[in-house]
């Protein structure tokens, strides 16, 4: 038109400036709305739906402001759009200035205007305003029922959303599908509200609208929410031209199931996925992300891979929603470097996507990982939330490194996300793997709202750490509360029993709960039983659990009866237990180091060499004991048997130590178990060789006279430390930790808190 020199009158130029509004160019649209000669009200209308269909709330006020001053009119379309424009910012202020702006121009009576009004207050979730404004409305249609309903539904109060659709029935309101699918939608969030859900159905099906996509597939989801699958299932069979939104509601019911129902039931899912790809229907990011999530629930990784091939051909892999899913399923498959991969193929723009790849190291054991990600979160200044640093806490916790968890805990205290109990939860549990007590104790009484996680953190970190009778008292509060229990509250309290041995008591917990509260055992519950047979001498009962415990073949077990079987002298059993381990575990090291010295102590020498030499032959090498400690912000290690010029300083202040200690007690005579295949040295250098002694002596030479010592080792500690240690702490009036994998030792007074049972 520019080039043929054509001047379009107003009509054309309107014409033109909803072309440019609705393709969403403004910048263009304002141009064309500046030049024009004349404008009218549908000039401003056009314009000012144009800024708000983008969001522009702000510039669409600013527009409403200029057309009331330009003279030109505004009519009930100028209202609307601007009101439009309010909603969509949540911009309550301006909104409210607007009605009344309606109001005193008299358009306000209209329902066209009205229902804008309703539907500005709705997104605004002023629920009275809303009210009010119906009530007071001199005209309604079927819309300002609709937005009434809806509005009650999107402040989740569907019981009074059911009264509204009463109300409208009653008052010769027509019942269309937006109504109906709005009300199928809320009462999808009540739970008990089977009569009510039915009642729906009935009316779905005598006003004739069973048969609508949206209709059905509210109804195929209001069912599937609340376990009615078989009913769920009806429904969308009955529906025709079935859509991907109805095959979204069915795939997502089977994803809620959870961890109840067999897998043949959740892998329905997948094979609605097949016959919707069949079928020629584009998936979309809520398909993929239901469907997997069924794999995730029934750890089909193989499956899990071939849908995520469909994301990838669908274009969806950058979604973040779905990489969470994938980055979940993949972890669980132990696959964390395809976790990583779908990590790196989004935008990381949400914090849950980090929050999930941070999980995914945890999970897997990659715990410094998941720190180096954490601080590059922190870099990228996102807003993190409580999951995220429950998930980093449990990465300390597990590399027990006292510095960076306090450094956790009050980045938590600084950013307001110690009020979450999610988080306290997970602060207990941190504090209680590096052996911090008293920080554990501080952090749960501190907490407003306890739940049953909290209870059983505290339990379980009274019970490890020596405080068995405290873990008990508690259980019994617990109770007393009517607080539920959970698998790390029977977990807690069978521990507590075991090394109070308590095993009458702790039986009768095991019988009432298996019984009464259908826990299901996983295998740190029956090794907690084991110990607690084994703590008092019981060791034919602890292997008739095992034997009938359906988990026989499970090394953990026998490792804690051979445990049992170490303290309290039963060699003859023991060669049997650690000739079964040989096999369970046949390219495990500990397994031939504990038979090794098992063949050693009863005098059968050819055996042990034989199990030496076929070690040898195999090619396993005994893992390096090493022993770490914190100091300066930075880890010292210590390996078992390092001789090297750097720990010399440290081994001379060993020795002066051990000087002390042998004075006190002649320990020449002591057997050790599980040394591994060193030779039998003189006490000087070969107690010296001792990685947790170099580590303790370390710390007591660097920390504070008042400070406590704590030391972590990777391999069981031997009793000649312990024997030593013990003595150590007696002698120098300091309280020393050393966590192996089975225990905490807190040494105190010439006592171990393991009571010599680890």
């Amino acid at each position: 038109m520019l080039r043929a020199a054509y001047r379009p009158g107003l009509f054309l130029r309107n014409s033109l400036l909803a072309v440019y509004s609705r393709c969403g160019d403004m910048r263009h649209a304002r141009l064309l709305f500046d030049e024009m000669p004349r404008r009218d009200a549908v000039s401003w209308n056009t314009l000012i739906a144009g800024y708000s269909g983008l969001g522009s709330s702000r510039v669409a006020l600013d527009a409403f402001r200029d057309a009331r001053a330009s003279g030109d009119g505004v009519d009930r379309f100028t209202y609307a759009a601007v009101l439009a424009a309010c909603a969509g910012a949540r911009d309550l202020r301006n909104g409210r200035v607007v009605h009344g702006l309606a109001v005193v121009s008299g358009l306000a009576r209209t329902a066209f205007l009205t229902n804008s009004i309703i539907d500005m207050y709705a997104k605004c979730r002023m629920i009275d305003e809303v009210r009010l404004v119906f009530d007071r409305a001199e005209e309604r249609d079927e819309a300002s029922w609709n937005l009434l309903l809806s509005a009650y539904v999107r402040m989740g109060w569907p019981e009074v959303a059911v009264n509204v659709l009463v109300w409208m029935h009653r008052s010769g309101v027509k019942l269309d599908s937006f109504a109906l699918g709005g009300i199928l939608k809320a009462c999808s969030e009540l739970g008990d509200s089977e009569d009510v859900r039915r009642m729906l159905h009935g009316c779905v099906v005598k006003i004739g609208l069973d048969l609508d996509v949206f209709v059905g597939s509210a109804m195929v989801d209001m069912y599937a929410k609340n376990g009615g699958l078989e009913e769920a299932i009806k429904v969308f069979d009955c529906i025709p031209n079935q859509s991907v939104v109805v095959y979204n509601s069915m795939i997502a019911g089977f994803a809620r199931l959870g961890n109840g129902p067999c897998p043949e039931t959740r892998i329905e899912a997948v094979r609605l996925f097949s016959k919707l790809l069949k079928e020629g229907i584009k998936p979309s990011k809520y398909t993929f992300k239901s469907v997997l999530e069924v794999c995730n629930l029934t750890n089909a990784v193989r499956c899990g891979r071939q849908i995520h091939a469909h994301v990838v051909l669908s274009g969806f892999q950058g979604d973040e929603f779905i990489a969470s899913v994938l980055i979940n399923l993949y972890s669980k498959a132990q696959s964390v470097n395809d976790s990583l991969r779908c990590f790196h193929m989004t935008h990381k723009e949400d914090v849950f996507t980090w929050t999930s790849m941070i999980t995914a190291f945890v999970h897997n054991d990659h715990f410094e990982n998941a720190l180096y990600l954490f601080r590059e979160l922190l870099h990228t200044r996102k807003q993190i939330d409580q999951f995220t640093i429950s998930s980093v806490m449990s990465a300390c916790a597990a590399l027990s490194l006292p510095s960076i968890c306090k450094q956790i805990s009050c980045y938590a205290a600084k950013t307001g996300l110690d009020q979450f109990t999610v988080c306290i939860n997970s602060q207990i549990a941190m504090y209680r793997n590096i052996g911090d007590l008293k920080a554990s104790k501080q952090t749960f009484e501190k907490i407003s709202c306890l739940d049953t996680f909290s209870w059983s953190a505290m339990m379980l970190s009274y019970a490890v750490h020596g405080y068995e009778s405290k873990a008990l008292d508690l259980f019994e509060t617990m109770k007393n509360h009517g607080v539920m229990m959970n698998d790390i509250t029977f977990l807690a309290v069978l521990i507590a029993c075991s090394r109070q041995g308590l095993a009458d008591e702790g039986l009768r917990y095991f019988k009432n709960m298996v019984s009464d509260d259908g826990f299901s055992l996983d295998v740190k519950l029956k090794v907690c039983m084991v110990d607690l047979f084994g703590h008092v001498g019981k060791i034919a009962e602890a292997e008739d659990f095992i034997m009938s415990s359906g988990s026989e073949n499970d090394p953990t077990l026998w490792h804690a009866l051979l445990r049992a079987c170490r303290v309290h002298g039963d060699k003859e059993r023991g060669i049997k237990i650690g000739e079964k381990l040989m096999e369970l575990e046949p390219f495990a090291s500990c397994s031939y180091v504990v038979l090794y010295n098992l063949y050693m102590h009863s005098g059968k020498i050819s055996l042990a060499m034989r199990t030496r030499g076929l070690m040898r032959e195999r090619g396993i090498t005994n893992e390096a004991g090493v022993s770490w400690t914190e100091f300066g912000g930075s880890i010292h290690k210590f390996l078992d048997g390092d001789n090297s010029y750097s720990h010399n300083t440290i081994q001379t202040t060993l020795e002066e130590l051990l000087v002390r200690v042998k004075q006190k007690s002649d320990h020449g005579r002591t057997k050790i178990w599980e040394l591994g295949f060193q030779s039998r040295k003189p006490l000087q250098s070969s107690i010296s060789r001792h990685g947790e002694l170099l580590a303790v002596a370390f710390g007591l030479s660097s920390w504070p006279c008042v400070a406590p010592v704590r030391v972590m080792k990777n391999q069981r500690i031997s009793w000649e430390s312990h024997e030593t240690l013990k003595l150590l702490s007696q002698g120098e009036n300091r309280e020393i930790t050393v966590r192996d994998p089975t225990h905490f030792h807190h040494f105190t007074q010439g006592s171990c808190s393991c009571r010599d049972y680890w």
